[in-house]
């Protein structure tokens, strides 16, 4: 086998240098998946108006429900390839590329059409406000209809990001990047299609990311090149891929379960409420693509070096993660306390003023408690990438758990000072559980490295 023109082996060095190196790139890619989402928002709010935003923002759990179970299975994909790659088992890692195509076909086909012909009676159940609506609709199914786009370009990232290279997703971001704002000015001022316009933007771009992944597996990666023996649909591989893939797609969808849940008892707080978390949240979205970035190093050096046994290595790797986290979110917080008002500007007319002062305090609150979300990636991903991804789904049951008490209960009786504080209470049930589970598991690693010693 031809060695990868590309592509990082995680089992020898500085884990710090590793991870850093790592984390760096998928940051980047991070921040421009991030573009995405605010040139659809700033352009929707600034060309179409308040109520345009209301409607993008008002399906946004809805949106995570589906295609977070996609994704997730995506980034589940790619834990047994950097395993493989790990233990320098590259017949195996291809037989498991090749039975994720299989997978992805099924999984798209049904989630495609079942999420698209539900998608109006979606909108009725979560109570989106009835002059948003048809907006919402417009956006949310052409989002629907490219689910096998997005889903693709996760798995092809994933699975070339497990290898150790997070260089190439992100120069695709960036060029995709660049496409998606181009199309937002062309689609919305140009052919006037409105929120339409936004998600058809956004697939299109997704599309051209997809294309690109190919075309460099082809030309830099020979240790992902299939042959059709590759994708002879195989058990040991289809199990192991579903072990891997459907805990971690469970998680998204069970979280966005949550999150629709108190999605629907904030529609009926009305539009204003609506705009204002929207618009906290994306900025809080941008800052988190930093904790975001080291799960996603956390996942693929955890994987590489399990399949190389190398015990010790881990534990360095998961403590250096988590403090790197620790040390960001409270950087962040005092960044937000202090510029939190003028960073609203970016998705905010200074004229509304409830608007800012209601979304500056979703903000803060948000904000003080960034280092639990902060542990929830970098601990949760970790486990991921040891192949315990059970332990994490039932840490997403806990976020759900919390999401919704605050949906069906806390919100309709406290109102938007409710809903202020369900991120917060679900990032820290979470880690109840995601913190102790991870002290025993490292700790049973120490004893069976001493044993193999």
């Amino acid at each position: 086998m031809v060695k990868s023109k590309t592509g990082s082996d995680m089992t020898v060095g500085s884990p710090f240098r590793h991870i850093l190196l790592f984390a760096i790139p998928v940051f980047l890619s991070n921040l421009f998946q991030q573009i995405y989402t605010v040139a659809d928002t700033a352009i929707v709010s600034r060309t179409l108006g308040d109520q345009a935003l209301a409607a993008v923002g008002s399906i946004g759990s809805v949106n995570f429900l589906i295609l977070g179970f996609c994704n997730g299975m995506g980034m589940g994909f790619a834990v047994p390839i950097a395993q493989c790659f790990g233990a320098k088992d590259y017949p195996a890692m291809r037989r498991y590329a090749g039975n994720a195509v299989w997978v992805y076909t099924v999984i798209s086909v049904i989630f495609t059409v079942s999420s698209a012909a539900l998608c109006m009676p979606i909108l009725k159940v979560t109570q989106t406000p009835p002059e948003i609506i048809e907006m919402a609709y417009r956006y949310l199914i052409v989002i629907f209809l490219g689910i096998p786009v997005q889903f693709a370009y996760n798995t092809l990232s994933a699975m070339i990001r497990s290898l150790g290279d997070s260089k190439t997703p992100l120069y695709l971001l960036i060029a995709a990047s660049l496409l998606n704002i181009a199309l937002d000015l062309i689609f919305i001022l140009s052919f006037s299609l409105g929120t339409m316009g936004a998600a058809l933007a956004t697939v299109l771009s997704q599309l051209f990311s997809v294309v690109g992944c190919l075309v460099l597996i082809r030309l830099r990666i020979p240790e992902l090149c299939l042959t059709k023996e590759d994708l002879q649909p195989r058990r040991k591989y289809l199990s192991g891929l579903i072990k891997n893939g459907l805990p971690m797609g469970l998680q998204m969808s069970v979280t966005g379960i949550g999150s629709i849940l108190l999605q629907t008892s904030v529609n009926m707080l009305g539009a204003t409420a609506v705009a204002s978390i929207v618009a906290a949240e994306r900025i809080c979205n941008m800052l988190a693509v930093v904790t975001m970035s080291l799960g996603s190093a956390m996942t693929v050096y955890c994987g590489q070096n399990l399949g190389a046994r190398q015990y010790q290595r881990i534990e360095t790797g998961i403590q250096t993660g988590v403090l790197t986290g620790l040390v960001f979110s409270g950087a962040a917080f005092l960044i937000l306390w202090r510029f939190g008002r003028i960073l609203e500007l970016i998705f905010l007319n200074a004229a509304s003023v409830t608007l800012i002062e209601m979304t500056y305090k979703y903000l803060f609150i948000t904000a003080a408690f960034l280092w639990a979300q902060s542990l929830i990636f970098t601990v949760r991903f970790s486990l991921q990438g040891l192949g315990r991804a059970q332990i994490a789904l039932a840490a997403c049951l806990l976020e759900m758990i919390a999401r919704s008490s605050f949906g069906l209960f806390f919100v309709p009786k406290f109102g938007f000072s409710a809903a202020c504080f369900s991120s917060p209470a679900a990032w820290v049930m979470a880690d109840l559980l995601l913190v102790p589970a991870c002290l025993l598991i490292l700790k049973r690693m120490k004893h069976l490295s001493a044993a193999e010693q």
